[in-house]
């Protein structure tokens, strides 16, 4: 196949996406804020992610504060813990500050876990 031929590719079904999906979610739940004893995902830190046809992951996540002392490592983390799933592809992480995260976006569970009810 030479450089010019498109690639197509079949559309993921909606089975393949909610296992990816549910795959996603226990990835993520592995991934723990430092300074607090709640994993991201709980936290409400993910905003977005993105699963293409191809199984490319985008990924847009906060931080609970912009000067978190880890916001550099982070991404990265979230990153490796997404490419433990068979078969996914790119994974691509963007920390973005808008809105800028607050208590109320956790979950019910992460509230309980920090006595915040």
């Amino acid at each position: 196949m030479d450089d010019a031929t498109p690639v197509t590719t079949t559309p993921i079904s909606q089975h393949e996406l909610d296992v990816i999906t549910d795959q996603l979610i226990e990835q993520l739940k592995t991934v723990f804020d430092p300074e607090i004893p709640v994993d991201i995902y709980e936290l409400g830190l993910i905003y977005k992610v993105d699963v293409s046809d191809t199984k490319d992951v985008a990924i847009d996540m906060t931080l609970t504060a912009p000067g978190c002392p880890v916001a550099g490592e982070m991404p990265g983390w979230v990153e490796d813990a997404v490419k433990q799933i068979p078969g996914i592809g790119q994974v691509k992480v963007d920390l973005v500050f808008d809105p800028p995260w607050d208590p109320s976006r956790m979950s019910d569970e992460a509230k309980l876990q920090l006595n915040m009810f």
